[in-house]
């Protein structure tokens, strides 16, 4: 095999919930007085909870139109994040093209998967719940000292599996993501923002020589 696991991010890479997310986040934006525009989608996107709650109150202070304390508070915005990204998500997600396919196909040829979210721990079991795959171990944001970018979590998932990190492949689709695997010494490959995975259905056939 060219590889011994596969190591998957979760939003927009298998669960397209890319626009909830931003949904969830204009929301929050919008009762601290700010409009998110395109600038703000690299600091939002692929992003855990708490970057993004600090980009939205920088965001607040920098147009000076932070509303009341119990607003602008780091704390609170990570919850208000977590609780409207949590609402969308309950009521369904939608599959990225050729993901359930992918992880039907590494499940019949016994490749070991994890899975490594920059969403909380609250968030990755919602969309487990939806999710019928058998991943040998699950990371979420805050389960490590530092989340992505870093590679942290990418480096606790390969821990668990007990592998080496250049027999690693990752699938990623955000900039802080593919920095966070590559940091962990993973071979990345890189989907769009609004992928289809249908192209990987091979990945776990062994290389021809």
């Amino acid at each position: 095999m060219p590889f011994d696991a596969v190591l998957f991010d979760m939003d927009g890479t298998l669960v397209d919930t890319e626009g909830l997310w931003w949904e969830a986040a204009s929301s929050v934006a919008r009762d601290l007085g700010v409009r998110l525009t395109g600038d703000d989608a690299d600091s939002v996107h692929g992003r855990t909870v708490a970057d993004t709650a600090a980009h939205l109150l920088s965001r607040a202070a920098s147009a000076s139109r932070a509303q009341d304390d119990h607003v602008a508070d780091m704390a609170v915005v990570s919850e208000r994040l977590t609780e409207e990204f949590a609402a969308r998500i309950a009521a369904g997600v939608r599959f990225v093209d050729g993901a359930l396919g992918l992880l039907g196909e590494l499940a019949a040829g016994e490749v070991p998967t994890a899975l490594v979210s920059a969403s909380p721990r609250r968030i990755v079991d919602l969309v487990l719940k939806q999710l019928p795959h058998p991943f040998r171990t699950v990371v979420a944001d805050g389960e490590t000292p530092r989340g992505k970018p870093y590679p942290d979590p990418y480096l606790e998932a390969i821990s668990r599996l007990g592998v080496e990190p250049a027999r690693c492949v990752a699938i990623e689709d955000s900039p802080t993501g593919i920095a966070a695997a590559r940091a962990a010494g993973c071979r990345v490959l890189t989907v769009p923002r609004m992928p289809t995975l249908a192209q990987l259905h091979s990945l776990d056939r062994p290389a021809r020589s």
